[in-house]
């Protein structure tokens, strides 16, 4: 999986089988299709340590609250934190990973991200402002990275997460060449 490597254009050929002579037939009907690229095998282990971690803490916050006898806490609060550590720790991440995914073309990084919902993203190349790599603790320990690319859009950043550290580097790398030779205002 190269990142320099020519890609074609995330969106798919026209629809095939329309009626000739339709009012839309001047312009063709375009599909995007998903990005390429998976994150990192290493990701739902990513996802689910961290989720663990936050479920710890809430743990610890109803152990705390049962020792001391603050207030009953019924039987079905227990089921409840049980099936949302689950969620978390297992059903999330999976499904995160079967989803997450992203590429960089000569005009744009596409991402495709979500577990409850599908989210795909766009950034032009002449609209990026900043390219940053980082790294938490639990990223760092499994060797991954996220990839942020920020431009000026309402929506926010363009990230990748999850993905290989030395990949992350060299897409950094790309994307900073590309934006400094894209002629643009970046707004």
């Amino acid at each position: 999986m190269s990142t320099t490597e020519p890609a074609e254009d995330p969106f798919a050929a026209p629809e095939a089988g329309r009626d000739a002579g339709s009012a839309t037939d001047a312009a063709p009907v375009l599909r995007l299709r998903p990005p390429r690229h998976r994150v990192s095998s290493r990701a739902p282990v990513m996802w689910a340590l961290g989720s663990l971690l936050g479920d710890l803490v809430l743990l610890a916050g109803l152990l705390v609250v049962d020792w001391f006898d603050w207030f009953d806490l019924a039987w079905w609060v227990w089921v409840l934190y049980a099936v949302g550590v689950v969620v978390g720790v297992v059903v999330s991440p999976l499904v995160r990973y079967r989803v997450h995914r992203w590429e960089s073309t000569d005009s744009a990084v596409y991402t495709q991200s979500g577990w409850l919902s599908l989210e795909r993203r766009i950034a032009p190349m002449a609209k990026v402002q900043t390219v940053d790599v980082e790294q938490g603790a639990l990223a760092r320990l499994l060797g991954l990275a996220t990839v942020t690319v920020t431009t000026a859009s309402a929506a926010g950043p363009v990230k990748i997460e999850g993905i290989e550290s030395a990949t992350a580097d060299r897409l950094v790398a790309e994307l900073t060449r590309r934006t400094t030779a894209e002629a643009g205002d970046a707004t």
